[in-house]
C-alpha cells in the first residue's frame, strides 16, 4: 500500500473520537471559558488587567496551539475526517470571533475591525457553501496568511501591554490593521475565485447537457 493509499484509507476508516478531533473540540470547549475569563476581569465592563486576564490570555494560547496540533496530528497520521473538514474551521471562527467581540465590547478594539473581519469571515464561509455544487474553493496562502497574523494582532490586543510599555499598544494596533487589509484583500481573492469556479461549472453542465 503506497503512503498515498494509506492516507485515504485512514481518512475514510478514521472515527470521530481520533485525537485531532478531540484536540478540535476542546478548543470549542475552551471559548467560553476564555470570553468568562475576560467577564470577570472586566467588572462594569472595565478590564483590571489582572490574573482573570492573563488567565484568558493563556487559554487563547492553548486554543491556538491545538489548532496547530491537531492539524500536524491530522495529516501526518492519516486521520482527516469529514467531521474535523467541518469542526476545525467553525472552531477557529468561533475563537476569533469572541475575541473580536469581547475587545471590541470592553472597548478596546474599535467596532468597525471586528464587523469587517467578522463579515468577511461568514462571508467567506456562506460562499464556500453557495458554490459547493460547482467545486471546492481551496485554502490559500493568503488565507494561511490572515489566520496568522489575526491571531498575533488579537494575541498582542489581549495581552495587557500598555501596564508593560505604552508603546507596545500602537504595535498592536498596526498589526491588527495588516490582519484587516489582509482580511478584506484575500476575501476579495475568494469571491473571484468562486465566480470563476462558478462560471466553469455551468460551463461544464452546458457541455454536458449538450452532449
Amino acid at each position: 500500500m503506497t503512503s498515498t493509499e494509506a492516507t485515504a484509507a485512514g481518512s475514510s476508516s478514521a472515527g470521530i473520537w481520533n485525537l485531532p478531533n478531540i484536540l478540535t473540540m476542546l478548543r470549542i470547549a475552551l471559548v467560553p471559558f476564555f470570553v468568562w475569563f475576560l467577564v470577570a476581569d472586566a467588572p462594569g465592563l472595565q478590564s483590571e488587567l489582572g490574573p482573570w486576564r492573563w488567565a484568558a490570555v493563556a487559554a487563547f494560547a492553548v486554543a491556538i496551539y491545538t489548532d496547530k496540533l491537531d492539524g500536524d496530528i491530522a495529516r501526518s497520521r492519516g486521520l482527516i475526517t469529514n467531521f474535523g473538514k467541518i469542526a476545525d474551521p467553525i472552531a477557529d471562527k468561533l475563537l476569533i470571533g469572541s475575541a473580536l467581540v469581547m475587545l471590541s465590547i470592553l472597548n478596546e478594539l474599535p467596532w468597525w475591525i471586528t464587523i469587517v473581519i467578522l463579515v468577511r469571515e461568514w462571508g467567506i464561509t456562506a460562499l464556500r457553501f453557495f458554490v459547493i455544487r460547482y467545486g471546492v474553493i481551496p485554502a490559500s496562502r493568503g488565507g494561511k496568511l490572515k489566520t496568522v497574523v489575526q491571531t498575533a494582532a488579537i494575541f498582542l490586543y489581549l495581552v495587557p501591554l500598555g501596564a508593560i510599555a505604552p508603546w507596545l499598544v500602537w504595535v498592536a494596533f498596526a498589526v491588527m490593521m495588516a490582519a484587516v487589509l489582509i482580511t478584506v484583500w484575500t476575501g476579495v481573492e475568494y469571491v473571484i475565485e468562486a465566480l470563476k469556479l462558478r462560471s466553469q461549472g455551468k460551463k461544464a453542465r452546458e457541455t454536458r447537457a449538450s452532449n
